[in-house]
């Protein structure tokens, strides 16, 4: 019997300040209240990047509210969070983030049909200014568009 998970947490921001380069999916060491927070939707990816740290990849400054019937034993809310990559994957992600001006970052984090958090994360290279105005005028100018064949 499986069970129906539609958490979806999107980092909004991420696709409107940088232009994506490569994705890849990863899974996430966590502990016994950090899924059952994710399982709540009381996670965000605000202000999250990644980093390597001796050849493996973490992800920082993620925010994953503390389980309200947690205990004791509850997680600290800003914690690092080692991502699960096998090393091909690690390899290319290392190889790409090298080079100026490019970064890692989440884009999403979702419970898969098993029932494991996972996270997206995209090797991004940063948009100037003017790169984000014309994000804004595409996305206005689809909304314009659906409006038009809703009518």
């Amino acid at each position: 019997m499986a069970q129906q998970n539609n958490i979806v947490i999107k980092n909004k921001k991420a696709s409107f300040d940088y232009e994506f380069i490569e994705t890849f999916v990863a899974g996430i060491v966590l502990t016994g209240t950090e899924i059952k927070s994710i399982r709540l939707g009381k996670a965000s990816l605000v202000d999250t990047y990644c980093t390597f740290v001796k050849r493996e990849l973490w992800v920082k400054n993620m925010n994953i509210s503390e389980y309200f019937y947690g205990s004791y034993n509850n997680h600290s809310a800003r914690r690092d969070r080692k991502l699960l990559l096998n090393r091909k994957e690690l390899n290319k992600i290392e190889r790409l983030s090298k080079d100026t001006g490019f970064t890692v970052v989440p884009t999403k984090l979702f419970i898969d049909e098993k029932g494991l958090a996972k996270i997206v994360i995209a090797v991004a290279k940063g948009k100037k200014s003017y790169d984000k105005r014309q994000s804004l005028r595409e996305r206005d100018d689809k909304r314009d568009i659906d409006r038009a064949f809703k009518k």
